[in-house]
């Protein structure tokens, strides 16, 4: 890699630090679409291009989970025990998605999905329903699927799940600030199943660029990885002092930006212009 390379990676890892700690996204939808952006530019195959974003981002939320849900401990927003009865579900979840269906997934579809979810996510943040307020999280079963649903989109997409776990937390009735910080905390064991998946799904594929394992891209995880670790901590400080209506618009705002570039990539993948 030359240095220039390096130097945009940091940068995009600064960047997608910061975002994760503020909106407990874990940066992933931030980054699949500069990252596959990168590897146009690269000249990646055209046929692993997403496929690799979306497992190299998964990949570095490993430590971007860490950084961020330690400073948002600190400040005692992280729900454990929404934490623990998500953690089962999201495993399996991810396992599920990031493997074989992943693997023959086309480029296009995977830009879609993208783009619907994280287009469906934002809609629903900026509109600001109110819950009905006897509405509460589900029970231990309910909190199964949830978490089965979430890790399973979450590993196509390479998200830290929250652009689901947040609307639903919030709709649940859990508070902005709290549904940030735990979703947050829910990308560690999201990132640790799809890895893992990305790894055995992307085994022996002769497209996939050097310095892969599997569909993870080893020099850009490294690069990336460095720089959010050390951003992710400011970006929860700032979190903690937006209100809940501006950190609503800003998460609406930032999805919406990423869905229109990941539409678009879908639409010319498939030569549609």
């Amino acid at each position: 890699m030359t240095l220039v390379q390096i130097g945009a990676l940091a940068l995009l890892g600064s960047f997608t630090g910061f975002a994760a700690g503020l909106l407990g996204i874990g940066g992933g939808m931030i980054l699949v679409p500069f990252l596959t952006f990168l590897f146009s530019i690269y000249g990646f195959p055209t046929e692993v291009i997403v496929h690799v974003a979306i497992a190299t981002s998964m990949a570095t939320i490993l430590f971007t989970s860490l950084s961020s849900v330690r400073a948002h401990h600190k400040r005692g927003a992280v729900r454990w025990d929404i934490v623990l009865a998500f953690a089962p579900g999201i495993v399996l979840g991810g396992l599920l998605g990031g493997g074989k269906l992943f693997a023959i997934l086309k480029t296009s579809w995977l830009s879609f999905i993208f783009a619907g979810f994280v287009g469906f996510s934002a809609y629903q943040m900026l509109m600001n329903k109110k819950p009905k307020p006897s509405r509460t999280l589900p029970g231990k079963w309910g909190m199964l699927g949830a978490g089965g649903f979430i890790g399973f989109l979450s590993s196509l997409v390479g998200a830290g799940g929250g652009f689901v776990s947040v609307p639903f937390m919030t709709w649940c009735n859990v508070a902005m600030h709290n549904a940030v910080a735990t979703s947050a905390a829910l990308g560690f064991p999201i990132a640790l199943a799809s890895a893992i998946g990305y790894v055995i799904a992307g085994y022996g594929n002769p497209n996939l660029p050097a310095g892969s394992v599997g569909y993870v891209y080893l020099p850009a995880l490294v690069c990336v990885a460095a720089a959010s670790v050390l951003t992710a901590p400011l970006g929860a400080k700032v979190a903690h002092q937006l209100n809940v209506a501006q950190l609503k618009k800003v998460f609406a705002l930032v999805l919406f930006c990423l869905a229109a570039y990941m539409l678009n990539k879908g639409l010319s993948t498939l030569g549609v212009y």
